[in-house]
C-alpha cells in the first residue's frame, strides 16, 4: 500500500489521536529513515494499532477488521486451507451464506490477484479487509491448530451434507443427529481446556455467536451458521432435562460433563431474545477440591485478622462485594477449613454451587415457601455450630442472623456493598439494631477478583513517573523498603503467548480488605457513624484497603496495576 504520510497524520490529528507537533515529528522521521508511514506508526510509536488501522481504512475507503477480538468462523476457514492462508498471509474472518461472501483479513486489501485466485478457488464472492499483520499471523496459528475449529468444521460439513443447516428438521429428529451432538460436545470440551467459567451461545440475525468467559473476561471464540442454532439449543435442553418445545419463557437446568479425569457440574439458563433463545452454561468444577485462603490471595495481616474472627465460637462474619467477585468461593474455603466431625455446619444457599462432603447444604425454594428467613428459623432447631446464610436481603433475614449469632452460633453471610465498612450501615438499613450488631459482628471482608500475570511470558518494566507517584501515594507507609529510598518502582506484565491466548494473563486471584471490629469501631457502630468515618478509623488501626492490597500484589509481580484499577477503583 502506498500511503501519503501527510494524509494519514492529518486524519489522526482530526481524530484527536495526535497533536500537530508530534505529527510533524513522525512525518520527518518516517521520510528521513525511508520507512512507510504505517510501519513507522506500528513500530516506532505508542499509538493503539486499532486507531492506526481504522484511520488507514477510512482513508483508503476499505473495510477494517480487528482480528484479535473477532470470533473464529469455522465455515469461512473451511474454504481456505492453512497452506493458502500462510502463503498469502490472510485469514478468513466470516462467511455470509445468504450472499455467499467470504470476508478475508489481509495487509493489502487492494491485491486483486489474491482476490481473483480465491474467488476462482472457492466459487464465492471475496471481500478483502484490512488487518494487522501480527494479528493475522497469530490467528493463523491459533485458528488452524486449536482443537475447537477443525472438529466443528468437520461436524458442519456433515451437517451440510445431511441438509441440517439449510432445512432444519423437527427438534426431536435434530438432537439425535451426530453432527449437532458433536458440535455441542466440542464446545464443552474447549471450554474445559481453556479454563472457561461460562459459555454464552447467542443468536444473532445471520449467525450464532459463541463466547467464553476466561479469567473473568468474555472472549469471542466461534461463530456458527444461524440455521443450526435451534438444534444446538434443543440438544442442550435435552441434556439438562428442560422442555424442548417451551421457547417463550426462561428455563433453568443442569447436567454433568466429564472429560478425562475432570468432571464439571453445568448450570444452564435459557432466555428468549428477539433473535431466538440465548443459552448460558456455567461450569462448576467437581474435582480439584477447595482452594485454601492463602491460595485465594489472603496473606499477612488481612489473613491473620480473618482467621482470628472465624475461630471464635459465635458472632457474624460478612463477605461483601459485587456479583462475581468470588464471595461464595471464599466462604466455601472458610467452611472447608472449619469442617470437622465434631462440628455441625448448615448452609442455606440460592443456589448450592458446590457440594462439600460433611456439610448439610440446603437450597432455597421460594415456590415451596423455603426462603432465607424460613430456612434460618428451621436451622435454629437443628443444633448447628456454624451457619452459612447465602445472602442477607431483607429485615427478617437480618434479624434472624443476628439472633442466631446472639444465641451462640457462628454465622457467615454475604452482602452487596463496595467495601467492608459499608456493610455496617447496610445492616442497620436492613433492620439490625446498632447495639446488637456491635455485640455480634466479628469482621467484615470485602473482595474483588483480578487476573494473574501469565508466568510463561511475564517481564519486568518501569512504569511512568505519574503511576509511580500514585502507587507511593496509595501505599504510603506500606510501600516496601527498597522503593522508599528513591529507587524506581518496577512492575511486571505479560507480553502475551500461546499459553495465555495472547492476553498476558493466566488464572485468577482475589484482592481483599478485612475490617476487624475493634473497641473503637464498636463505639462508632453504636453511634451509627457513616461508612466513611468507620473506614478512616479502620485504616488508622492498620486495615489494608482493597486498592492497597492490589498494589502490593502488583509490586510482587502477581497482577498488574491495570487489573487493580479495573476492579477496585471505587
Amino acid at each position: 500500500m502506498n500511503l501519503n504520510p501527510r494524509y494519514v497524520l492529518q486524519l489522526l490529528e482530526q481524530k484527536g489521536i495526535l497533536d500537530h507537533k508530534k505529527a510533524e515529528s513522525i512525518e520527518y522521521e518516517s521520510i528521513k529513515n525511508n520507512i512507510p508511514i504505517d510501519q513507522y506508526l506500528f513500530k516506532h510509536t505508542t499509538l493503539d494499532k486499532k486507531d492506526i488501522l481504522s484511520t488507514i481504512s477510512s482513508l483508503l475507503k476499505v473495510t477494517y477488521v480487528d482480528i484479535a477480538t473477532s470470533a473464529v468462523d469455522p465455515q469461512a476457514l473451511g474454504f481456505v486451507s492453512e497452506f493458502m492462508a500462510r502463503k498469502y498471509n490472510i485469514v478468513p474472518v466470516r462467511y455470509d451464506g445468504q450472499t455467499e461472501t467470504i470476508t478475508i483479513a489481509t495487509t493489502d486489501p487492494f491485491d486483486i490477484s489474491v482476490s481473483d485466485f480465491l474467488s476462482r478457488k472457492t466459487g464465492k464472492k471475496i471481500i478483502l479487509a484490512l488487518g494487522y499483520a501480527d494479528d493475522i499471523r497469530k490467528t493463523i496459528d491459533l485458528a488452524y491448530s486449536q482443537s475447537l475449529t477443525p472438529e466443528i468444521k468437520e461436524a458442519l460439513k456433515e451437517a451440510q451434507a445431511t441438509h441440517l443447516i439449510k432445512q432444519p428438521q423437527s427438534a426431536g429428529a435434530v438432537i439425535k443427529e451426530a453432527p449437532i451432538s458433536k458440535i455441542v460436545s466440542t464446545i464443552l470440551e474447549f471450554a474445559v481446556k481453556s479454563r472457561a467459567s461460562d459459555i454464552h451461545i447467542e443468536p444473532e440475525e445471520l449467525r450464532t455467536r459463541v463466547r467464553y468467559r476466561v479469567d473473568g473476561i468474555l472472549q469471542d471464540k466461534l461463530t456458527l451458521p444461524r440455521g443450526i442454532h435451534d438444534a444446538i439449543v434443543s440438544r442442550i435442553k435435552i441434556l439438562s432435562e428442560m422442555k424442548i418445545d417451551e421457547k417463550r419463557i426462561p428455563q433453568d437446568g443442569r447436567f454433568y460433563f466429564k472429560m478425562g479425569e475432570e468432571e464439571d457440574d453445568l448450570r444452564i439458563s435459557t432466555l428468549p431474545t428477539v433473535n431466538g433463545e440465548k443459552v448460558v452454561l456455567r461450569l462448576l468444577k467437581k474435582t480439584g477440591g477447595m482452594p485454601s485462603l492463602n491460595e485465594l490471595g489472603l496473606r499477612g495481616s488481612p489473613l491473620k485478622n480473618l482467621e482470628e474472627s472465624i475461630l471464635k465460637t459465635y458472632g457474624i462474619v460478612l463477605v461483601t462485594g459485587p456479583t462475581g467477585s468470588g464471595k461464595t468461593t471464599t466462604l466455601y474455603s472458610i467452611l472447608s477449613m472449619l469442617n470437622k466431625p465434631s462440628v455441625n455446619i448448615l448452609t442455606l444457599e440460592d443456589p448450592v454451587e458446590y457440594k462439600i462432603p460433611g456439610i448439610n447444604q440446603v437450597q432455597i425454594n421460594i415456590q415451596a415457601g423455603l426462603t432465607f428467613a424460613t430456612g434460618l428459623r428451621a436451622f435454629l432447631r437443628q443444633d448447628p455450630n456454624i451457619i452459612l446464610v447465602g445472602e442477607i436481603r431483607d429485615k427478617d433475614t437480618t434479624q434472624l442472623t443476628i439472633q442466631a449469632a446472639l444465641t451462640g452460633h457462628l454465622v457467615f453471610s454475604t452482602l452487596h456493598t463496595n467495601d467492608a465498612a459499608t456493610a455496617i450501615p447496610r445492616l442497620i438499613d436492613l433492620g439490625g439494631e446498632p447495639f446488637l450488631i456491635a455485640s455480634v459482628l466479628n469482621a467484615s471482608l470485602a473482595q474483588r477478583i483480578v487476573r494473574k500475570i501469565c508466568h510463561y511470558c511475564k517481564r519486568i518494566y518501569e512504569p511512568s513517573e505519574e503511576l509511580q507517584k500514585n502507587i507511593k501515594l496509595v501505599l504510603g507507609s506500606l510501600l516496601p523498603k527498597p522503593y522508599t529510598e528513591d529507587k524506581p518502582i518496577q512492575l511486571t506484565k505479560g507480553e502475551g503467548c500461546d499459553e495465555c491466548n495472547q492476553t498476558g494473563y493466566l488464572g485468577r486471584m482475589a484482592i481483599f480488605e478485612v475490617l476487624k471490629i475493634s473497641h473503637s469501631i464498636n463505639t462508632m457502630i453504636l453511634k451509627q457513624a457513616s461508612s466513611k468515618e468507620i473506614n478512616e478509623q479502620a485504616k488508622k488501626e492498620g486495615m489494608i484497603t482493597i486498592k492497597q492490597d492490589g498494589y502490593l500484589k502488583a509490586l510482587d509481580g502477581m497482577t498488574t496495576v491495570e487489573e487493580i484499577l479495573r476492579v477496585a477503583e471505587i
